[in-house]
């Protein structure tokens, strides 16, 4: 992370997620040039005519002035409503091909690492367990199927990756650009 940029506790890396990235955009929300701009989601009602500036995000000024969230609530079941705010109003989204949503654990919102390859998750094997056990409870029953899908993360299909802010463990899901194919035959 840059010197001098706001750190997000939950998405500690915004610049090597693609969140944040170098620009000369004019933040829609305090009106200045920064020299770094938000490019990820802001889900909202109201009409915004531009990007963000990091600190906008991290003071929490951007979500109040609009209404609105950079990520949904949607994974964040347990956490205190103070963490809660942290991450849906207060933190960097990313980049993701469906909603993208935030990981939990001890208790806490995890912070999130980037998107990976297979390679990238085999470094880390409790995630990779982990990511098995949600995939089959998601109706991936053919192991070779699952297998194939998760050697061939980064061909339409990725791993996001999240650290526990708490005891370090890793964990992740998986976020493609179609439908897993558990989820079609179901239909």
């Amino acid at each position: 992370m840059s010197a001098g940029l706001p750190f997000f506790r939950c998405h500690p890396d915004p610049l090597a997620s693609g969140s944040i990235r170098a620009a000369a955009d004019t933040c829609a929300c305090c009106k200045r040039s920064v020299g770094w701009i938000y490019t990820a989601t802001f889900y909202t009602a109201h009409e915004v005519n531009g990007r963000f500036c990091p600190w906008c995000i991290a003071d929490g000024s951007a979500a109040e002035r609009f209404a609105g969230e950079f990520t949904d609530s949607y994974g964040l079941d347990g956490v205190s409503e103070d963490v809660l705010h942290e991450v849906t109003r207060r933190t960097p989204g990313f980049h993701a091909w469906q909603d993208p949503h935030w990981l939990v654990h001890c208790q806490d919102a995890a912070a999130f690492v980037g998107e990976v390859g297979y390679t990238e998750l085999v470094a880390h094997p409790e995630a990779l367990a982990q990511l098995r056990a949600d995939m089959r409870l998601d109706g991936w029953h053919d192991e070779n199927q699952l297998e194939h899908f998760l050697t061939h993360l980064g061909d339409g299909a990725t791993a996001m990756l999240f650290r526990c802010t708490v005891c370090g463990a890793h964990l992740a899901y998986a976020d493609a650009s179609w439908k897993s194919p558990a989820r079609v035959s179901r239909r």
